[in-house]
């Protein structure tokens, strides 16, 4: 297959581009930078210039595809205090891509999330979110309308990420914490540290977008959750033994002082079942779960940015 992906160079992207080549498909990546159309260039792909932005660049590409992964989305300005600019952004792209797709039968892959989906309880695949008019609730929105293009003759999916999608190189969540506790002298948790978050290794979460462009049902719901739910006060002890300072409770007032802007996702308890989707398309993660690769020291070699 001729698969268009967006993001192709970032976090997920650049794991989801070599499972694609290397079991036989062609890619065309989405690159906005020099840098980001010469590692895609270096990884096989074909290099489509452009941004989320350029709806016009994204509807010809998927026309010019045998299928769609979108992995894009403007994280720079979603936390940086527009998410709401980032998430309609992404339903302006999704809706140049239904146009392109529409009465084709070909595949359309949409990276979403599952934080907050049914807080306090273990979230399946037939879960869906509630839209209150939030930002954060644009996203679902766009994921529902996605699923809605199966009515359309598009074989739409729609893949709701764990919050951690870990790895050598990671920069995201737990590489956040790390940077916070060596900044802070302590390895923090909120409350007792009982709350969950799923977790999934970058290269299995690749395998499943791979698994879900080539097989995945029209309208189907798929969680990339290797784990079920790690508690936070497990990650901030493994974080605090790497690091040799205290792990420390954070009381939930003191929370946004303390974890600032982070405070809000740390918090939350959201642990998700990937049980249908295993039976689905026969995914099974193979690579380190959280905390033993939180355990090889790669998130503590140096310090990391962005906190």
């Amino acid at each position: 297959m001729r698969i268009f992906v967006t993001g192709a160079s970032g976090w997920i992207g650049s794991a989801v581009v070599p499972e694609l080549i290397e079991t036989g498909h062609q890619v065309l990546g989405l690159a906005r930078s020099d840098a980001s159309a010469a590692a895609l260039g270096a990884a096989g792909a074909e290099v489509v210039r452009g941004t989320v932005d350029d709806v016009d660049v994204l509807r010809d590409a998927a026309a010019a595809s045998d299928g769609v992964i979108h992995l894009a989305f403007k994280h720079d300005i979603a936390f940086s205090g527009d998410f709401r600019g980032a998430a309609e952004a992404d339903r302006r792209a999704v809706d140049a891509f239904g146009e392109a797709l529409a009465g084709t039968g070909r595949p359309f892959v949409l990276a979403s999330g599952v934080a907050g989906l049914t807080p306090g309880r273990v979230a399946t695949e037939r879960d869906m979110p509630t839209s209150d008019g939030s930002p954060v609730s644009i996203r679902a929105v766009t994921a529902q309308e996605v699923l809605g293009f199966a009515a359309r003759g598009i074989r739409s999916s729609v893949i709701r990420l764990s919050p951690t999608c870990h790895g050598e190189g990671d920069n995201g969540f737990m590489a956040m914490l790390v940077a916070l506790a060596r900044a802070k002298g302590v390895s923090g948790y909120i409350g007792d540290g009982a709350n969950r978050w799923p977790a999934v290794h970058r290269l299995d979460a690749a395998h499943l977008f791979r698994l879900a462009v080539e097989g995945a049902p029209a309208g189907s719901v798929l969680h990339g959750a290797a784990e079920e739910g790690v508690a936070i006060r497990d990650v901030a002890e493994v974080i605090g033994r790497h690091l040799d300072v205290p792990v420390v409770s954070v009381a939930p007032g003191a929370a946004a002082e303390h974890f600032g802007w982070l405070a809000g996702f740390l918090g939350l308890d959201a642990p998700v079942s990937s049980t249908l989707t295993r039976e689905l398309l026969a995914w099974e993660p193979a690579h380190p779960a959280l905390l033993e690769d939180l355990d090889k020291g790669h998130y503590f070699q140096t310090p990391a940015s962005g906190v």
